[in-house]
């Protein structure tokens, strides 16, 4: 393969930065905002709320975001993005300050909005390159997760007491992330929309999503979304109702982030080598392999085990969807397309996360990891009619 341009490597270092300050913002908000949530709020019933407010402005604003970046360019679309960040970490730092609830769940609000912008760093990277190194773009601007799991911790615990009120640092902190991932993408020079995109021939969205290559990069990715966050949001309350201490779970998620990040450096090329649907099935596999290990038993070793599992398997059809994506549409309908097949996903998050603590509580934690086989079994459907059409495709003569 021909080697990137310099420019092309310029392009994706500064997303993959970007990438890591995004990330990092999350981490450190996943680990405390329910913590605050619980220290403020007039009532523990409302501790969640600020998270699941994050996840709503999420889903809400992938769609506009996209569109705005349609018209007006991602580096637009991106220095938006990054400067709600800004503001989210002021006006979190200042909730916290003056112990207003309200201003909190306005915060969470605005990192929401911010991470939905964000969220399309890895398409930039994707239109950044030519069309053979897609795959590698992609996977080397998720692989900056790996330095986020690292830092959102240590970020959180060298923070949280270094002002009057707990964590008020830490989200002043957030702040600067942000502003460092404004002055990035700042720097990126990516090609404006042109007016030809923008006005070339674009089907109506009905048309584009009931393509079979469409349908299944979204059930692919939709159900590594699903069956990641429904295992490992009930991790943690699985392992503490198993007599485990709060640090054996920290480390178990860890190793889960970890698992989950670490195979970006390599999917790529795993994907060039031997093809993005060979890589969609052994996520898949990877994923049932989770649910057995985790059905076998509740040890540590069961749990790191499946959680390193998941985490991988979540990688291979997160990576693999994406690629996948990117067949899905022409350079007219890629705006409409991407928001289409992430607001899903994130929809489907969205459910898979609330649902985790009730379908816990209610038929235990291996219910819970049984749930998610009828979701995988969805996914390989999708993938074996998808090959099956693409073979008969193959097979037919070429017109005369």
């Amino acid at each position: 393969m021909t080697p990137a341009p310099p420019f092309e490597r310029r392009n994706l270092a500064l997303l993959a930065l970007s990438q890591v300050m995004l990330q990092t913002n999350a981490v450190v908000m996943v680990t405390i905002a329910g913590l605050i949530g619980l220290a403020l709020a007039p009532r523990p019933s409302l501790a969640t709320l600020p998270v699941a407010l994050t996840m709503v402005a999420t889903a809400a604003t992938m769609i506009p975001a996209s569109l705005l970046m349609q018209r007006r360019g991602r580096r637009a679309g991106f220095l938006v993005g990054t400067g709600i960040g800004v503001l989210a970490g002021a006006l979190a730092t200042a909730a916290v300050t003056t112990h207003h609830f309200a201003l909190f769940c306005a915060a969470t609000m605005l990192i929401g909005v911010y991470q939905a912008f964000g969220n399309y760093y890895r398409f930039a990277a994707a239109e950044a390159v030519a069309e053979a190194r897609r795959s590698r773009a992609i996977s080397w601007v998720i692989s900056a997760g790996v330095a986020a799991a690292i830092a959102g911790p240590v970020l959180v615990r060298e923070t949280q007491d270094l002002a009057t009120q707990t964590y008020a640092a830490t989200l002043l902190v957030t702040a600067v992330l942000a502003l460092a991932a404004m002055a990035l993408v700042a720097n990126l020079r990516l090609a404006p929309p042109s007016a030809a995109v923008l006005a070339g021939p674009a089907r109506p969205l009905w048309q584009i999503v009931v393509q079979p290559v469409f349908l299944t990069a979204l059930a692919c990715s939709s159900a590594g979304y699903a069956v990641m966050v429904l295992v490992m949001t009930a991790t943690p309350l699985a392992m503490l109702a198993c007599g485990f201490p709060v640090s054996s779970s920290a480390t178990v998620i860890q190793w889960h982030v970890l698992g989950m990040f670490v195979p970006a450096f390599f999917t790529g090329s795993l994907i060039d080598r031997v093809g993005v649907l060979p890589v969609i099935v052994a996520g898949l596999a990877l994923l049932t392999a989770e649910i057995a290990v985790a059905v076998a038993g509740v040890s540590f070793a069961h749990f790191i085990t499946s959680l390193v599992l998941l985490g991988v398997g979540w990688n291979f059809l997160f990576i693999g969807g994406t690629t996948l994506l990117t067949r899905a549409y022409r350079p007219a309908e890629r705006a409409k397309t991407q928001a289409a097949h992430d607001f899903v996903n994130f929809g489907a998050m969205s459910v898979a996360s609330l649902s985790a603590g009730g379908a816990l509580s209610v038929w235990g934690w291996e219910a819970v990891n049984k749930a998610a086989a009828p979701l995988l079994a969805v996914a390989l459907l999708a993938v074996g009619v998808y090959a099956f059409g693409r073979m008969r495709t193959a097979r037919q003569p070429a017109p005369r």
